[in-house]
């Protein structure tokens, strides 16, 4: 029986291009990549338009072999996605892939908007019917970029998701696909939030959608060289403070790193956990915190405590 996932296990979701991961298998059964991660096959922008057949040709045969490894292995498998291109071809492949279901847990949508939705509900709908999976679209799409009219639009597009909102595992953020619409790039000594037009559109989709959904932050596209590490650290530092949970990432090395911001601190889980301990029939709801350092008062940071223990009973806490 297949582990009951949320959107807080899907953390560091590290990404493959569909038709070019001859060893994945062996890596994934070797355990050569740090842990815990989650793994995204992509069909999508990593692949040519006239390489997409084989691509999904390939990918069937290493969700096979993945399959048959994990009846009588014991190794960590991560959750795994494949990105789509289209609704059309999500119809297809989940119907195809369906004898992997023991392992695929789901399908990345890319360039989610008013565009397309419709359509990739309606698909989400259709499948449903035969098979349990979940969803993670990506807004990445230049449509929102004017600033007029896309607060509207993300509120008309969190109304249709939330008619399939049980099936949605995520909302993920197209970092680069936004920067590259302005033609600007971060270097690795600043963040993503350094880049305002684009920050500004994050800020926006985590307030249209952070209130029910998990919603992960942007790639970050270093994993070698001068000051990597550390911009990482620094960006999943804002990311988190902004509401973003989890991180897409396009090499292993950035697994650890992205675990490591994912725990919390001993002081937020002794908060965490005294104010989902409050005694709320004591008649106060203030109280200073375990160090004496900070208020803790439960209406307003039940939620945040909430977050807190998600993310603690899944990526520990620093010590």
């Amino acid at each position: 029986m297949r582990s009951k996932l949320t959107g807080y296990d899907v953390g560091a979701l590290l990404y493959c291009p569909a038709n070019a991961h001859g060893s994945i298998v062996g890596a994934i059964v070797e355990q050569r990549f740090p842990t815990p991660y989650s793994l995204a096959f992509c069909l999508e922008d990593t692949v040519r338009e006239d390489a997409v057949a084989d691509a999904e040709r390939m990918l069937r045969g290493t969700l096979s072999r993945i399959a048959s490894a994990a009846e009588g292995g014991s190794f960590f498998l991560p959750p795994i996605f494949v990105r789509v291109r289209s609704p059309e071809q999500l119809l297809r492949l989940a119907e195809e892939y369906a004898p992997f279901s023991s392992i695929l847990r789901g399908f990345i949508l890319p360039k989610f908007f008013l565009e397309n939705c419709g359509a990739y509900l309606a698909a989400i709908r259709s499948i449903g019917r035969t098979e349990e999976y979940f969803y993670m679209p990506v807004f990445e799409s230049a449509a929102m970029i004017p600033p007029q009219t896309r607060r509207e639009a993300l509120t008309e597009v969190r109304a249709q998701l939330d008619t399939v909102s049980g099936s949605i595992l995520n909302i993920r953020v197209g970092g680069n696909d936004l920067s590259h619409a302005f033609g600007l790039r971060r270097p690795a000594n600043r963040t993503i939030y350094d880049l305002r037009p684009v920050a500004d559109i994050l800020i926006d989709i985590v307030a249209a959608f952070g209130t029910q959904y998990v919603v992960s932050g942007p790639v970050w596209e270093y994993y070698s060289g001068e000051g990597w590490e550390e911009g990482l650290r620094r960006e999943m530092e804002l990311d988190l403070l902004n509401g973003f949970t989890g991180k897409t990432v396009i090499h292993p090395n950035q697994i650890p790193v992205v675990n490591e911001m994912l725990r919390v601190s001993r002081q937020d889980y002794a908060d965490a956990r005294a104010i989902l301990n409050w005694d709320t029939g004591s008649g106060s709801l203030v109280s200073a915190s375990e160090d004496g350092g900070r208020m803790n008062e439960y209406n307003t940071h039940s939620r945040w405590a909430r977050r807190i223990l998600l993310r603690a009973e899944r990526y520990g806490v620093r010590a």
